[in-house]
C-alpha cells in the first residue's frame, strides 16, 4: 500500500511558507532582544545622567535661559546719540532675580530608579514594624489589640481656634498689602513729595503688619494655650504670610516707581488673582505668572496625600517608641554627665529619622501637593543636599524655597545697600536672621525658651559654613557632614525632650524675665 504524496507544487508552497514563518519568528525574536537591550541601555544612561548632572543641571539651565534672552535685552535706548549695552549675563541675573522654569522634584526622578525606590520601600517596612511592635506591647500590657493615638490627638488639639486664626491672617495678608500698594501706586507719580508718601505709607503698613501678623498670632498661641502641633501651624503660617507679603511689596513697588503712566492713563498694578495664586503656590518669590502644567494628576495628588499621612504616623511612632520611654520622668536616672551623654546618643536615631521625615513630608510631599493642585511647574524645592561635602552647599540645597527668599531679599539687598563691599557681613546677617526666626518658631511652638537651635545654627552653623566651604570636595567631608547632622539632631531631641518634661513637673513659680529665659531642666530634679 503506497502513501499518497502531495502534488509537487503544493509541497514547494508548504516548504516556502514554513521558511517564511520561521524567518519572521526569528526576526521578531531579534527585535525583542534588541528592544530589551535598548531598554537596559536607556536605564543605564538615565542612572548615569541623574548621578552626574544633579545640581549642575539647574545652574546650566539658568545660565542658558539668561543668555537666550540676552540678545533681546542687550541694547538700551541711545544716550547722547550712542548705544549703551547692558551689563554681563551674570550681573543681569543678579538684577532680574530668580528664573522659574518647568522642572520636577529630584526625588520624583530618583524614585523612577528601582534601586532608589527600594530605599523608600525599606522606610515603609520600618513603619509597619513600628505598628506591629506597638500592637504587641499594647496586647501584652493591656490584653487587647488597640492603637491609641492619644499623643497625636493631643498635639493637634484645638484645631477650631487654629482655623479661625488662620482665616484672619489670610484675609489680612490678601487684602491689606494689595490695596495698600494700589493706594500708594495711584498717588505716587502725582504726589508732590514721593519720599513722604512712601515713608508714611510704609510706616502705617508696618504698624498694621506688626499688630496683625506680629502680635495677633502670639496672642492666640499664648492666650488659648494651644498644644505643640497647633502652635507650630499658627507660627509657621505667620512667618509664611510675612515673607509672602514682603516679597509681593518688594517685587511690585520698584516696577510701579519705574513705570511712569502716560497722560490720562492710570498706573498698572498686578491683579488680585495673581496675588491670591502666589499666597498658595509653593514659592516665596512673587511673579505675576509662573510656568504652569496643563492638567492636574489626581493619582499623584492621592499618593502624595497618603505619604503625608504616613509621615505623620511615622513621627508619632518615633516619639512614642523611641523618645517617650527614654525621657519620661519615671524612667529618668539622676542627672549626670554620663546620663546626658547616653541620652544624646540614644536620641541620635530618632533625631535623624525626624529630620528625614520633616524633609520628606514638607519639602517634598506637602510642597509637591500644592504644586500639583495649582499646576505649578517649577518643583525644585530642594536639591541633592544629601551629597553635600560642605555645609555651605547644604544650606543652599536643603530648602531652596527659603534660601531663595533669604538670598534675594537678605543677602543680595544687603550687598546692594553696601555697594558690594561687605559680603561676609551680608552672609552673617542672613545666618543671624535665620537663626533668630528658627529659635522664635521653636520657642513659640514648644512654649518655652531653650536656645538650642539658635546656638547650633548661629554658632556651629556659622563655623561649619566657613570651615567646611565649597572647596571641600572629598567624600570624606560628606561623611563629616552627616556625622555632624547626626550629633546635632541627637542633641536637639535630647535637650528639648528633657526640657519638655521639666516644664511639666517643675513649673515656674513666677513670670520674671530671668525665670522665663532660664531652662527648667537645669534645676528640676
Amino acid at each position: 500500500m503506497t502513501t499518497a504524496e502531495p502534488p509537487n507544487g503544493l509541497w514547494h508552497r508548504n516548504v516556502k511558507s514554513d521558511e517564511i514563518s520561521s524567518h519572521a519568528e526569528g526576526h521578531n525574536n531579534v527585535q525583542e532582544e534588541e528592544l530589551r537591550q535598548w531598554q537596559k541601555h536607556a536605564q543605564k544612561v538615565k542612572v548615569k545622567v541623574l548621578e552626574q548632572v544633579q545640581d549642575q543641571l539647574s545652574d546650566i539651565l539658568d545660565k542658558a535661559l539668561a543668555e537666550s534672552v540676552q540678545p533681546f535685552t542687550q541694547i538700551q535706548p541711545t544716550v547722547n546719540g550712542k548705544m549703551t549695552k547692558k551689563p554681563s549675563s551674570r550681573s543681569q541675573r543678579m538684577d532680574d532675580g530668580k528664573v522659574f522654569m518647568a522642572r520636577p522634584s529630584l526625588l520624583d526622578e530618583l524614585f523612577e530608579i528601582n534601586h532608589i525606590r527600594t530605599i523608600y520601600h525599606m522606610f515603609i517596612a520600618v513603619l509597619l514594624i513600628f505598628c506591629l511592635s506597638t500592637l504587641a506591647v499594647d496586647y501584652i500590657d493591656q490584653g487587647r489589640l488597640v492603637l491609641e493615638f492619644d499623643l497625636l490627638f493631643f498635639a493637634f488639639g484645638k484645631l477650631g481656634t487654629v482655623t479661625w486664626a488662620w482665616v484672619v491672617m489670610f484675609a489680612y495678608t490678601l487684602f491689606v498689602p494689595y490695596y495698600t500698594l494700589v493706594f500708594w501706586g495711584s498717588l505716587y507719580h502725582s504726589f508732590p513729595s514721593k519720599l513722604g508718601l512712601s515713608l508714611g505709607t510704609g510706616l502705617v503698613l508696618s504698624a498694621v503688619q506688626t499688630y496683625v501678623l506680629g502680635q495677633f498670632p502670639i496672642y492666640v498661641v499664648v492666650h488659648y494655650q494651644l498644644p505643640p502641633a497647633s502652635r507650630f501651624i499658627v507660627i509657621l503660617e505667620q512667618i509664611r504670610f510675612l515673607m509672602k507679603s514682603y516679597s509681593f511689596m518688594r517685587e511690585t513697588a520698584p516696577v510701579v516707581m519705574k513705570n511712569t503712566p502716560k497722560e490720562g492713563e492710570s498706573p498698572r498694578f498686578p491683579t488680585l488673582s495673581s496675588y491670591l495664586y502666589f499666597l498658595f503656590c509653593p514659592t516665596l518669590i512673587y511673579r505675576e505668572s509662573y510656568p504652569r502644567n496643563s492638567h492636574i494628576r489626581w493619582k499623584y495628588v492621592g499618593i502624595t496625600l497618603g505619604m503625608i499621612l504616613g509621615c505623620l504616623f511615622y513621627g508619632y511612632f518615633i516619639l512614642v517608641r523611641l523618645c517617650v520611654p527614654v525621657f519620661r520622668p519615671e524612667t529618668n536616672q539622676p542627672f549626670s554627665k554620663r546620663t546626658l551623654v547616653l541620652a544624646v546618643f540614644h536620641s541620635i536615631l530618632p533625631g535623624i529619622m525626624l529630620l528625614l521625615l520633616c524633609f520628606f513630608a514638607f519639602l517634598h510631599c506637602w510642597l509637591n501637593l500644592f504644586g500639583e493642585l495649582l499646576c505649578f511647574a517649577d518643583r525644585m524645592f530642594y536639591k541633592d543636599w544629601w551629597n553635600s561635602t560642605s555645609f555651605a552647599n547644604y544650606y543652599r540645597t536643603w530648602n531652596v524655597v527659603v534660601h531663595d527668599w533669604l538670598y534675594y531679599y537678605g543677602y543680595r539687598d544687603f550687598l546692594w545697600l553696601s555697594k558690594r563691599k561687605f559680603r561676609t557681613a551680608a552672609m552673617l546677617s542672613v545666618f543671624i536672621v535665620s537663626a533668630v526666626v528658627h529659635e522664635y518658631a521653636f520657642t513659640m511652638g514648644f512654649g518655652f525658651f531653650y536656645p538650642v537651635m539658635f546656638c547650633l545654627f548661629a554658632v556651629f552653623g556659622v563655623v561649619f559654613n566657613f570651615t567646611m566651604n565649597d572647596k571641600r570636595q572629598s567624600p570624606v567631608f560628606n561623611v563629616i557632614m552627616w556625622a555632624c547632622l547626626f550629633v546635632g539632631q541627637g542633641v536637639q531631641v535630647c535637650l528639648y525632650c528633657q526640657e519638655w518634661y521639666a516644664q511639666i513637673h517643675c513649673p515656674r513659680t513666677g513670670n520674671s524675665f530671668l525665670e522665663l529665659v532660664t531652662p527648667r531642666s537645669w534645676s528640676c530634679r
